[in-house]
């Protein structure tokens, strides 16, 4: 005598219960993996857009050296003096940065065609307005 046959309605839901496990593992994978990679980026500083604060810097430092009141003092003002020294060499610079940033902009344009100039310039444009919305320019 051989094994009794199961039917196909037991077998069918044996298969949509499997499929079902996968993809809800797949997805609770996704969402934890997302989860633990925002929680990484953000204590980790890489959540930020743009060079890191003063603020962050010494809070960093104080925690990973372990700094006291007076040393974190002064290490915020190191960073301050230091920080005020850079914006004046960048102040200094930028006319210079400009000029190279123009130049290499004119040579693009000279090997675009018509349609792709005008795609360049709404993109070199919307790179402008951009800019004035940041804080020091």
């Amino acid at each position: 005598m051989g094994k009794p046959k199961r039917s196909e309605g037991a077998s069918s839901q044996v298969t949509r219960r499997a499929y079902l496990y996968f993809v809800l593992t797949f997805i609770l994978g996704l969402i934890v993996g997302s989860a633990l990679t925002l929680i990484y980026a953000w204590h980790s500083g890489r959540w930020r857009h743009g060079p890191p604060t003063r603020q962050w810097i010494v809070a960093h430092l104080k925690h990973d050296l372990n700094l006291d009141n007076a040393q974190t003092a002064q290490v915020n003002q190191i960073i301050k003096d230091d920080m005020a020294k850079i914006q004046v060499l960048e102040q200094q610079m930028e006319p210079q940065i400009a000029a190279i940033r123009k130049q290499g902009r004119d040579r693009i344009r000279k090997i675009l065609n018509p349609t792709q100039l005008a795609k360049f310039n709404a993109m070199v444009a919307r790179w402008h307005a951009r800019m004035k919305k940041q804080p020091g320019h």
